[in-house]
């Protein structure tokens, strides 16, 4: 940092501890300054014109470090902006005075304290931008799938387009099976490691064997022929070139200062990584329960058996040069992005492969017993399985959560926006049984289960039989039709009218795994007939406190709710009403801001949260708090009385945007629901008469003019719903254009854009009319 004439601002490396204040400023022009003014006489005493200019440092973030000897409490300030040229006065922030009170405790590895916000201007920033998974860019460059050199094109077009956000899913490493499902990119092996298969060849370099460059020119051009992403055949065939271009090069790495300077800075993930990549790829599996003397990670015994290995053929080194080659082709898009005053916005997964370097390496910090997802919704009425381990969170927090903190950490070195994905697993998360499948039966943890004595003060007798399920026989018509009568192998009689399941197939994955191969239709009706028989129960025992329950999410459902007396059903509905939306609001308030604060505060990064869901009323609270942006969908409102959201009563701290990537794009989506899409036809886009049959490019336009003019801070379109204005470039079958299905848990991630980048940058009437649509909103 710069030092001033006086001794009141400190340079960073200074052995002294340190008061940083930091604000976000997106508002501010190339030829302004941010500084800093306040109640002490080196601030200026409230004297814009002697206020501490701050130093700018990545996407808007100001800074300044203040030697704490030299301040008197209780200090009051502001921040003002200033003429960088004259210094003179543009304008104060608005809104009291901040104040810091009394003198404040230091961290004593860091010997600063982190002190930060946006500032307050009356200028509002709001800028619009386009997300899109990285692998679903196509160009003439790439090889069947997008890549981060597909990036560099995307930036020029949203730069031509007047766009200023561009926002990518996980760019994670998730190579778990080398089969399509590996194409789940919220499935990380790795939460440093990127994925080999974002390698950008061109960037890369050329091979000098011409034979071999032709026959590779061959295969890419027929991966680009697909207008899908063939995972297995792009992994094969960009995992040879890297070999062949790394057996190339690999003699030249030893001279490579660089290359040798990135194994140093991270080897604490990098060995790792490498070492789980070789054993992975030498057992035929990522369990790791499976590798035999493997298993334990020993960090010494590990890389002495990796250094033999490599030493034999050289695979740590090509693992280190695959994650080198990615970190400077990222590293570059960032500094293009940077260049071009494009916001790049990277995705924070809550979740990791159970099978992972993290769980391998880290066990204390996971619990794979258990799994994580989302409870019943109108998108998914089994419920989600994710089948991440939950985190031990109690763990985590001894060391103030310093595994969280790397972790963005990292992600900044590339990113200057965060989205944390599901972003209500730092309030609580749906824990579900390592024996279940669907996410019916789960219960959120931490939580405050149920006593009996609780229970039964709402007027509900508390039964044990209500902890396991069964099935009154009269229901056994309805769930099993006509195989009814052929369940004597899968369920028997507990009492003379209840049947219970029998031991074969007491768990969803044993029912699983007895139905496996048998696809024909009455097996698989006695197996969905089974597997509803699990969900019935009332309550669940709470893992952790035995003498506690949860109340069944979405119980009404179920046949034994259907069972219940009148009276039974309606202290259950008033329970269970309690529990799920009015017991947690302090405790989950708690425990967000207990663990999401000290990660935030050391980020230059805009967080923004991906908060959808069944939110704890807390969540709104919290975020505004932290000063996370929300999430803000027009189709899934946060108030439960109306049909839409008002997209000009939206907070200003959030992003808007017409749908994410576990929805239906706006043309499938116009199609998903014709009374709701009437409806909004005439109430929400003021059309009079029938809707058409399909959404057609003036209403697709309507839409989203109507998100740029919202009132929050970032409006971000996919890509797909902003090719549907244009009849000309819109893809023919919009039924091909949803990126993930929520409820499939083995749903293929293989959408890819129809149309080339270069074919984008050259479409100057399409991208004119962007421009002004983006120029019109004030944007």
């Amino acid at each position: 940092m710069q030092l001033t004439d006086e001794d009141h601002t400190i340079n960073s490396s200074e052995g002294t501890n340190l008061l940083l204040f930091r604000v976000r400023a997106p508002q501010i022009t190339p030829d302004q300054t941010v500084a800093l003014t306040g109640n002490q006489l080196f601030l200026g005493h409230w004297d814009p014109q002697k206020a501490l200019p701050l130093s700018a440092s990545p996407f808007s973030m100001w800074e300044i470090w203040i030697n704490p000897d030299h301040i008197t409490f209780p200090l009051e300030y502001k921040f003002v902006v200033l003429d960088s040229a004259t210094h003179r006065l543009c304008y104060w922030e608005e809104g009291e005075n901040r104040v810091i009170k009394h003198a404040l405790s230091f961290e004593a590895d860091h010997r600063t304290l982190n002190h930060s916000s946006m500032l307050r201007s009356p200028v509002a920033w709001k800028v619009c931008g386009t997300v899109v998974p990285v692998f679903s860019l196509r160009s003439e460059q790439s090889f069947g799938i997008g890549d981060l050199g597909d990036l560099i094109k995307l930036i020029d077009w949203a730069k031509q387009t007047n766009q200023q956000v561009i926002q990518v899913l996980p760019l994670n490493d998730t190579t778990n099976t080398h089969t399509w499902k590996d194409s789940y990119p919220y499935n990380a092996i790795s939460v440093y490691a990127l994925h080999p298969l974002y390698l950008n060849i061109p960037m890369l370099g050329e091979l000098k064997d011409k034979k071999k460059r032709i026959s590779y020119l061959e295969r890419q051009k027929l991966l680009n022929e697909k207008d899908v992403v063939d995972y297995p055949s792009v992994e094969a065939c960009k995992t040879a070139y890297y070999r062949d271009f790394f057996r190339q090069e690999k003699d030249s790495l030893a001279d490579n200062s660089d290359y040798h300077d990135f194994i140093s800075k991270n080897k604490e993930w990098l060995w790792p990584y490498a070492a789980f990549s070789i054993w992975r790829d030498y057992y035929h599996t990522a369990d790791f329960t499976q590798w035999g003397e493997d298993a334990c990670y020993d960090p010494v015994k590990t890389l002495t058996r990796c250094q033999a290995i490599n030493a034999a053929c050289d695979e740590l080194d090509y693992h280190f040069f695959i994650q080198f080659a990615l970190h400077k082709q990222l590293e570059a898009v960032s500094a293009y992005a940077r260049k071009n005053r494009i916001l790049l916005k990277g995705d924070l997964p809550i979740g990791v492969n159970r099978a992972s370097v993290e769980t391998w390496t880290a066990p204390e910090l996971f619990n794979c017993s258990v799994q994580t997802g989302a409870p019943p919704d109108d998108f998914s009425e089994k419920g989600q399985n994710w089948s991440f381990p939950t985190y031990q969170w109690d763990v985590m927090e001894r060391d103030g959560f310093l595994w969280w903190k790397k972790r963005l950490r990292h992600l900044q070195n590339y990113f200057d926006s965060i989205r944390i994905d599901h972003i209500l697993g730092f309030f609580r998360i749906w824990e579900i049984p390592g024996d279940d499948i669907e996410g019916v039966c789960g219960y959120y943890h931490p939580a405050l289960p149920l006593s009996k004595t609780e229970i039964e003060r709402y007027g509900l007798p508390f039964d044990e039989r209500w902890l396991m399920p069964e099935i009154h026989q009269k229901y056994l018509p309805e769930l099993f039709g006509n195989e009814n009568e052929n369940l004597r192998d899968f369920l028997r009689f507990s009492d003379p009218e209840h049947l219970v399941l029998q031991a074969v197939c007491s768990t969803q994955r044993k029912i699983s795994a007895l139905f496996s191969g048998k696809n024909d239709e009455k097996s698989q009706k006695i197996k969905a007939g089974l597997m509803r028989v699990t969900h019935e129960v009332l309550f669940i025992r709470d893992p952790y406190q035995p003498d506690g329950f949860h109340p069944r999410y979405a119980a009404c459902q179920s046949y034994v709710y259907r069972a219940l007396s009148d009276e039974n059903k309606q202290a259950f509905d008033t329970l269970s009403d309690a529990y799920f939306y009015k017991r947690h609001t302090d405790f989950w308030k708690k425990t967000a801001i207990n663990r999401l604060q000290p990660l935030l505060e050391r980020t230059e990064m805009l967080v923004c949260g991906e908060d959808l869901g069944v939110l704890p009323s807390s969540v709104p609270e919290v975020m505004q708090f932290l000063q996370i942006l929300s999430l803000e969908l027009e189709r899934m409102p946060k108030t439960s009385n109306d049909a839409f959201a008002d997209l000009n009563r939206l907070p200003y701290r959030s992003v808007c945007t017409t749908s994410t990537h576990d929805m239906n794009p706006l043309r499938a989506w116009w199609t998903e629901n014709r009374e709701k899409t009437q409806w909004y036809y005439n109430n929400i886009l003021h059309r009079e008469g029938l809707a058409p049959d399909e959404c057609s490019p003036v209403i697709a336009e309507q839409i989203i003019r109507n998100h740029l003019f919202s009132s929050s801070m970032l409006t971000v379109i996919p890509i797909q719903d902003w090719l549907a204005i244009d009849d000309r470039i819109r893809r023919p079958d919009f039924n091909t254009e949803r990126i993930n299905n929520p409820a499939d848990p083995n749903h293929y991630w293989r959408y890819r854009m129809h149309l080339t980048l270069e074919t984008l940058l050259q479409s100057t009437g399409f991208n004119e009319k962007i421009r002004a649509m983006i120029t019109e909103s004030g944007r």
